[in-house]
């Protein structure tokens, strides 16, 4: 089984290895029973596709391939990858993602 999924969709990621190393997007959408996530403008492919009501003249079109959540790591505010944990907040008594590096809560 796989561990938690740390990353939501909607945050701002860094892929750390592989052949889009370096680069950032937001998260359009996760797969849990896959372990893997959609990231914009990341992990791109080339898809021939047939003319259809979308794209009457069919072609090559470029879109986002699934990622292992293993290859990313969470951005925080201030434009830092950093690692996640889960503390409890006082004031709400819900639990929230904070930051590894810096310790500031992650929205």
């Amino acid at each position: 089984m796989a561990s938690k999924i740390y990353i939501k969709k909607g945050d701002t990621v860094m892929v750390i290895t592989g052949e889009s190393k370096g680069m950032q997007g937001r998260v359009l959408k996760i797969e849990p029973k896959a372990y893997k996530a959609i990231v914009e403008g990341v992990n791109e492919v080339s898809k021939h596709t047939k003319p259809n009501a979308d794209n009457p003249k069919g072609g090559i079109i470029k879109k986002e391939a699934l990622i292992h959540i293993s290859n990313l790591k969470l951005v925080d505010g201030k434009g830092n990858p950093t690692r996640i944990g889960r503390k409890t907040d006082e004031k709400t008594n819900k639990t929230v993602r904070v930051s590894k590096k810096t310790g500031e809560v992650i929205k």
